[in-house]
């Protein structure tokens, strides 16, 4: 054999170099970000942006009838003019009040209530917390004609009920004997929307109780019963003990809820009456000086302000709840 035949077969029998494969679409590497894609899509347009664009907003001075390019850089001049408004400031105010007289009545009357529930009721408890849960899902309109009914001041039932208890020989000098206008006067419009709030949300913090009641072990209030302690001290001692990481849960809510209300005190208070300015609300405040004065770098200047509150509430809230549990891990 020659040495050309020999080369020749030796480059037959040599592999061939791999040619580069074009790379193929992995269906089964990238199915799972297509199907999970639409959430980070609406996501991002209708919750990222927005709240980007309300940061950028709250520097700048816009009206929005004169286009985007119509936007003025002025700084924090937004944010001194609001901290400087004094309408901001009462709208801050009419806040709190609302949320410290609706929000602390509804854990005071739910965690007993609960309780009484918890206890007492077995085979009706369903439906029972379904009563009592059926305002919150109710539409806020149709809340707002029930008790602008109530509250009327010729026909309201709540007006009847005061005059009858009026008319008794013993305690009704305790109560006026004229009609009271709930709704038109700034003496009792706070308490009424308070009460209406109550009212609605009582039957929320009621069913973060109920759940976490159930959870608590049986065999606690069994051995606190053999060593003699009545109901009273089960309550002190085993289920408001137990009930402390769904209180702080319920009260976070409650802070981050009321501190935003806009819902009651807008539809129940006509806003050409003369006490809307009573029940404003910051978030109403709010709705005001962007759709009304067309303000709407103020007024995302003044929501940014709203939420350092509500998160500096809420860090206080945990701070509380933090404290108080090491000090009892130390005792």
């Amino acid at each position: 054999m020659s040495l050309h035949s020999s080369s020749a077969m030796a480059a037959q029998e040599a592999p061939s170099e791999a040619r580069p494969q074009p790379k193929r679409f992995n269906m089964k590497k990238w199915a799972p970000y297509i199907f999970i894609s639409p959430f980070f899509i609406l996501f991002a347009i209708f919750s990222l942006f927005p709240l980007l664009f309300s940061i950028y907003l709250s520097f700048n001075q816009w009206e929005a009838a004169s286009g985007v390019e119509a936007m003025e850089w002025v700084g924090l001049d937004n944010y001194k003019y609001a901290l400087s408004d004094p309408w901001f400031l009462r709208s801050l105010g009419n806040t709190v009040w609302l949320a410290l007289a609706s929000g602390v009545p509804q854990h005071l009357v739910a965690i007993p209530l609960a309780a009484f529930i918890h206890n007492s009721f077995k085979r009706s408890r369903n439906l029972v917390i379904g009563i009592y849960f059926l305002p919150f899902i109710t539409s806020s309109v149709a809340i707002a004609m029930v008790f602008n009914t109530l509250f009327s001041r010729d026909y309201g039932q709540i007006n009847v009920l005061i005059q009858w208890c009026a008319s008794l020989p013993l305690v009704g000098g305790l109560f006026p004997s004229e009609s009271i206008d709930w709704l038109g006067s700034s003496l009792f419009i706070k308490p009424a929307v308070a009460f209406v709030i109550f009212w609605r949300y009582l039957g929320w913090n009621l069913v973060l109780y109920l759940s976490a009641l159930q959870v608590i072990p049986k065999d606690l209030y069994e051995a606190a019963t053999i060593d003699g302690a009545s109901k009273r001290q089960q309550f002190w001692y085993i289920t408001l003990p137990q009930l402390k990481p769904m209180i702080y849960l319920a009260v976070t809510l409650t802070i981050m809820g009321n501190l935003q209300l806009f819902e009651e005190p807008f539809v129940l208070v006509a806003e050409s009456s003369g006490v809307s300015q009573s029940v404003m609300t910051t978030a109403i405040f709010v709705y005001k000086t962007a759709f009304s004065s067309g303000d709407f770098g103020t007024a995302s200047a003044i929501s940014w302000l709203l939420f350092l509150i509500i998160a500096s509430t809420t860090w206080v809230n945990n701070r509380v709840f933090s404290r108080n549990e090491r000090k009892e891990a130390n005792r």
